[in-house]
């Protein structure tokens, strides 16, 4: 696939990186900073195009003529439009996508089509960084909780601690210890490497455990695993930015919420905006600050500000003075693997958040949902089953009839309204929801063509 990338940023530097990875991809990139497309060209094996992201000219260069999808990445939404509507107008490039930030865009159901502005996906990162945190919050002690099938199933990442009834115990007399939940562990990490997943494999104290679940039955599994910890009360956000105000918005009505911005007249701003949240104007890293606000009654400290070392340090912080969870917005991957191993309970990666939903439109057979874990080391997809026993290699076989690639695990499979664990003898029908775990990103190719339908299929 031909993909032009526009915007080198952070986000935009990621999905180059991700897509690149995979040799059927012929990626380009366009940004107006020509050191930073040098960096990005001695490391990944791309192309690179200087200047402004929206002009004829320097579309033209890049290739557009014949590029499959656009993904418009700028720091600017006006810029990433017109990009898209050149795209369609002058080329009638198949498929576009923009990184939309600003709600007044996103919020205008009818804006995006192609009779007005021909953007086929709007991604806000913020939007998606929100929900991803309100998860979190939502399943205290997750590391990690991923909608698939419009919510009906998840899978959920969580530490085993001594003190779950699980630990110490094999993965097979967890159907013992809850007999009316059924539910299937994906993957198991220990000391930071994927171990093969059995019904003899021994969950030890540590060890991180990403299962698969009806929705109501996540509390009930992760029990298991480590003691429940008591539900989120009090949440104290260190930067009312578009994320951090997003979440108090979602979060106000059903927790006390506090926010910290330094910004007077934004503090001021968001203030009007919130109906019960409270808003204070101030430096998060400050001691005194933090324990006027009464940090050590916080059950989760949110650091959600632009600059990711003011997040570290404001969360480090927190912890010390008592906050019970805290988490901070960083965008190096390197830093947050650093930081997880340390203080700070989670670290939120905007990059590999959003890459999951750019994923989704890149992937080969009808993929309704892609996630990017472990700093897209592994990656948890949902895809749709078509075609019948003849034209599918999936249709119609069970699950262990299929010749899935090594570190793929069928985990669920949603058929209408019904969660269907995957068992051994489970049998997939035309229309299943499929939802994947894979430990081994290179193998994503081969999964992709077992959901291709083959030609015969009308």
């Amino acid at each position: 696939m031909k993909i032009l990338i526009l915007g080198a940023g952070q986000v935009g530097s990621t999905a180059a990186q991700n897509l690149s990875r995979e040799e059927a991809n012929e990626i380009t990139v366009v940004d107006q900073r020509g050191d930073v497309l040098r960096e990005l060209q001695d490391r990944l094996d791309i192309r690179t195009v200087q200047g402004h992201a929206s002009y004829p000219e320097v579309l033209e260069r890049a290739g557009a003529q014949d590029t499959d999808m656009i993904i418009a990445l700028t720091n600017s939404d006006e810029t990433n439009m017109v990009a898209c509507q050149l795209a369609y107008t002058l080329y009638h490039t198949p498929t576009k996508i923009a990184r939309i930030r600003a709600a007044e865009y996103i919020a205008r159901d009818n804006l995006f089509a192609n009779d007005s502005i021909p953007v086929d996906v709007a991604i806000s990162p913020e939007q998606l960084v929100c929900e991803y945190v309100e998860q979190l919050i939502r399943y205290p002690g997750a590391l990690q909780v991923l909608n698939f099938a419009n919510g009906k199933v998840r899978l959920v990442g969580v530490r085993a601690l001594r003190g779950g009834p699980l630990v110490g115990q094999e993965l097979r007399t967890l159907r013992d210890h809850v007999p009316d939940v059924d539910s299937r562990v994906a993957a198991v990490y220990r000391d930071g490497e994927s171990i093969p997943v059995g019904g003899d494999t021994r969950i030890e104290d540590g060890d991180e455990v990403f299962f698969v679940a009806a929705r109501k039955d996540i509390r009930a599994v992760m029990s298991e695993m480590r003691r429940l910890e008591d539900p989120v009360r009090r949440v104290v956000i260190a930067g009312g930015g578009n994320i951090g105000f997003r979440l108090a918005q979602t979060l106000e009505q059903t927790n006390q919420v506090s926010i910290i911005e330094r910004d007077p007249d934004r503090a001021r701003e968001i203030s009007e905006k919130l109906s019960r949240s409270i808003v204070l104007c101030g430096d998060a890293a400050d001691e005194d600050l933090l324990l006027e606000e009464n940090i050590d009654n916080a059950d989760v400290f949110c650091a959600l500000t632009n600059a990711e070392e003011a997040n570290i340090l404001s969360a480090m912080l927190a912890k010390r003075l008592g906050a019970n969870k805290v988490m901070a917005l960083i965008n190096r991957p390197a830093y947050a693997e650093l930081v997880e191993a340390g203080t700070i309970d989670i670290a939120i990666s905007p990059q590999q958040i959003t890459i999951g939903a750019l994923l989704t439109h890149v992937r080969r057979g009808d993929v309704a949902r892609v996630y990017s874990l472990r700093t897209g080391a592994a990656e948890a997809i949902e895809a749709v089953a078509h075609g019948d026993p003849k034209t599918s290699k999936v249709v119609g076989r069970s699950v262990e009839e299929i010749k899935l690639p090594p570190g793929a695990t069928i985990g669920a499979i949603v058929r209408e309204e019904e969660v269907l664990m995957a068992h051994h003898d489970t049998a997939i029908e035309e229309d299943d929801h499929v939802i994947l775990f894979m430990t081994e990103r290179k193998q994503i190719k081969k999964v992709e063509r077992l959901f291709q339908v083959g030609v015969t299929f009308i």
